[in-house]
Order: C-alpha cells, then sequence, then structure tokens
C-alpha cells in the first residue's frame, strides 16, 4: 500500500468514525456499515424545525463558499504575476468596501430571524400536558413524574446482561415512558457535576447542572423507542450514561401510570411500539 493510499485511509477513518444517528432512533457506525447525510429523523416539532433551518443554512453556507470559491479562482488565474505584469496602482474601493461590508450584514439579519424563532419556540412550552424531571447522578439517571408521584432510576445495563435485539452501552433498566402528542415539560437538575440529557430525535440537549433547573419541553410525535446519551464530560462512566424512552399511546401511558401506583409488583417497562 502507497503512502498516499494510507494517508487516505487513515483521514476516511477519522472522517467516518464518529457515529451517526439512523432512521431507528439509534446511533449506528456510519462508514462502512452504513452512510447517512442530514440529521436524524425527527420526532418533536422542535427537531422538525432544528431540520428545516439546518437545510436553510446548508444552502447558504454552499452558495457563501462557492461565491468566495469563485473570487479566489479568478484572482489566481486573471491577477497572477504572468498575466498581469503590471499591477494596479489603485488600494481601495469605496463602494466595493460597502458591499463586501454590507452583504454579510445583511445575511447575518436575515439568518438572525429564523434563528430567533427557533430560540423561542424550543425554550418552554406554555400550557403542558404533563412534566417530567431528570436529574443527572455520577453515572446513572434518576426521573421524577410529579404529577404522578413516580420516581426510578435508569442505571445502564453491563454488556454482559444485553439480551438479543438490544444495544450495547445504549440500553438501561428502566426506561422514560411518555404519551404520543403530548406536550411534556422537562425539568433538568444534576445531584454533582455538569451532565446533559440528549434525545436527538426530540432535538433535546440541556445541561443538568448542580443547584439550578432548566426546562425545555418536547412533543413526541411518533411512536417508538429512542435513544440518547449523557452529552457533557461528567468524569470516568460519562460514556456510561444512556437515555431511553419509549413513546407509547396515551392509554398506554395511562395504563403504565396505573401499573406503577399498583400496590403490587412493579410492572415491567411496555413493549416499544413500532416506530411509524
Amino acid at each position: 500500500m502507497s503512502r498516499v493510499t494510507q494517508a487516505i485511509a487513515a483521514i476516511s477513518s477519522v472522517l467516518f468514525s464518529v457515529p451517526a444517528f439512523a432512521a431507528d432512533e439509534m446511533p449506528t457506525p456510519s462508514f462502512p456499515s452504513e452512510w447517512q447525510l442530514g440529521l436524524q429523523a425527527a420526532a418533536s416539532p422542535v427537531m422538525e424545525r432544528m431540520t428545516s433551518f439546518h437545510n436553510l443554512l446548508l444552502v447558504v453556507i454552499t452558495a457563501i463558499s462557492l461565491f468566495v470559491l469563485a473570487l479566489l479562482v479568478i484572482c489566481a488565474v486573471r491577477f497572477n504575476e504572468r498575466s498581469n505584469p503590471i499591477p494596479a496602482k489603485w488600494s481601495h474601493h469605496t463602494w466595493l468596501e460597502v458591499i463586501w461590508t454590507g452583504l454579510p450584514v445583511l445575511i447575518l439579519l436575515g439568518l438572525a430571524v429564523p434563528s430567533y424563532r427557533l430560540l423561542y419556540f424550543q425554550d418552554r412550552v406554555e400550557t403542558a400536558d404533563m412534566t417530567l424531571k431528570i436529574i443527572g447522578n455520577q453515572w446513572y439517571w434518576s426521573y421524577e413524574y410529579p404529577d404522578t408521584e413516580i420516581t426510578f432510576d435508569a442505571i445502564a445495563t453491563p454488556d454482559d446482561q444485553i439480551k438479543p435485539g438490544q444495544h450495547r452501552m445504549l440500553e438501561t433498566d428502566n426506561h422514560v415512558i411518555l404519551p404520543v402528542d403530548s406536550n411534556v415539560r422537562l425539568l433538568m437538575t444534576a445531584n454533582d457535576v455538569i451532565h446533559a440529557w440528549a434525545i436527538p430525535a426530540f432535538g433535546v440537549k440541556l445541561d443538568n447542572v448542580p443547584g439550578r433547573t432548566n426546562e425545555t419541553w418536547v412533543r413526541p410525535t411518533k411512536l417508538g423507542r429512542f435513544y440518547g446519551q449523557c452529552s457533557e464530560l461528567c468524569g470516568v462512566d460519562h460514556s456510561f450514561m444512556p437515555i431511553v424512552v419509549d413513546v407509547v399511546s396515551k392509554e398506554a401511558y395511562t395504563a403504565w401510570v396505573a401499573s406503577k401506583k399498583s400496590p403490587a409488583a412493579p410492572a415491567e417497562t411496555p413493549a416499544a411500539p413500532p416506530a411509524d
């Protein structure tokens, strides 16, 4: 193998080693088994807007990059020493200075409008159907449902306990259960250090800060099982804080709440419904 081929292979291993989020709502290797362009499929109104804004930015930055590339090529071809042995004597052009200063300002102002709309939209929900409190610990999650007084911890499933069909480093012993098409207020805090609760399909990624309660919201629009992970370096076992959320029908959620309140043995986590 030549040095050039080795260099290309090394660069490829770096570029494609970052996990991509596939349509089945869990991270999968992006190379060489599967490839994905774009973001994970949206499962909430916030993520839908994030995807739309991302696609808009992609078009804008691509157009800007091509325009700058064209200017560089023109300068390199037309104004090199061989093609232009006698350079111009002027050094400033007032209108050119105005244009290349004013145009970027107008572009940024244009992008600020959808950006701020998205920030305000994802901030919080005015009327919530339920509340979920998420507490980060070293190194597991604690969940509280203040409306129903349900509480439990979610601890990563060890490798030697992974069952067929489950996913290593993404499974927990208890799953968060949320009803579909319901506005859920998310309150986040921590007991020790800073964590971050993140579900890419929901467009949710917020820090859990000790002594402070941060707020956001989600409205799941798809039935299924959604995976996430702690996204703030929080210590030696940071990689072992997965998140599993099962979005079920409102009837199934009501039955789950009733079973958790029953004095009988705790009910098992309901099976995740098929994704839409």
